[in-house]
Parts: C-alpha cells; structure tokens; sequence
C-alpha cells in the first residue's frame, strides 16, 4: 500500500471561510480575476451581509488543463461578506445593472477592537468598502465548471 497523493482526491466543489487576516490570501486567490454584473451584488442591512454571485477562473484546475490539454473552466460561486454595518463604493455606476465587473483582489485592513474594513479592488479602478465588526468572509462554489469563454487564462499586462 503506497501513501495517498493529491492527485488521487476527487475533486469537489469550493467550501472556505475566511476568520483571520491570514485566511484571506487564499480566497483573494481564488476569486482573482472573477467577473459579475452589477445586478449580483446584494447588500442586506438587515442581516447584515453583502453577497456576489461571481464567475471565478478555477485557477486551482488550471494545471491540469494545461496537461491534459483541456479547456480551462470557471465555475459560478457565492462570496458572502457578514457582521458588515456600512458598503460604499467609487469607480462604477451602481444604477447600470447591465455593467461588468472584474474583481482583481480582496484585502483586510484592520481597526480597533477586531474591527475593520474589506476592501475589493476592480478592474478600472474601481472599489468596494465594506465596514465589518469582524472579518467573516465564505467563498462557495454553487454550480458545475464550465467551460472558460474566453479560452484564455486571465493576464494583466505589465
């Protein structure tokens, strides 16, 4: 019997939270260069959340499709941002529901008490503060991958 590799697990669709200022890269990671309409962007004052329904590159698949010369994927996926008291945001109009968005990063910048504010960065300079009581951040896959339309892995030129 030979040890188990992580070549032989079954691939299976996106659950993580972020807690902790050191959980958050992984998520940035993976939602680089996601993309999302307007119109799915929900902020909900009343529970206090505010959620993306994103087309995510499966950058954790992009090896495999390079060896096994297969389209690259991208799968839809829900990040929830929760104990969020005040959004704003600069660099888009909010009111074009039929705008595109391309969401480049997500970081933390902390306040007193365990506070803080989420920060997404767009394409385009544009922005998306959330003000929390604490960082909580979900990330999950909510459909199957499908094929990438773009046939291209996301680049940022230089």
């Amino acid at each position: 019997m030979s040890d188990a590799r992580f070549e032989d697990g079954g691939e299976a669709p996106l659950n993580l939270r972020a807690e902790m200022p050191d959980d958050l890269p992984v998520i940035a990671a993976l939602i680089q260069d996601a993309v999302l309409g307007v119109a799915d962007i929900d902020w909900s004052p009343r529970r206090r959340q505010l959620s993306f329904l994103i087309n995510r590159f499966r950058w954790e698949d992009r090896a495999a499709a390079e060896r096994e010369k297969r389209p690259y994927e991208r799968v839809r996926a829900l990040l929830v941002l929760s104990d969020v008291t005040h959004v704003a945001s600069s660099g888009f109009d909010r009111s074009d529901r039929d705008l595109v968005l391309s969401l480049l990063d997500i970081g933390w910048i902390a306040g007193p008490d365990g506070t803080g504010r989420l920060l997404l960065t767009l394409s385009g300079d544009g922005e998306i503060r959330a003000e929390a009581e604490c960082l909580s951040v979900d990330l999950r896959d909510v459909s199957r991958p499908y094929r990438a339309v773009s046939g291209a892995v996301p680049h940022h030129p230089e």
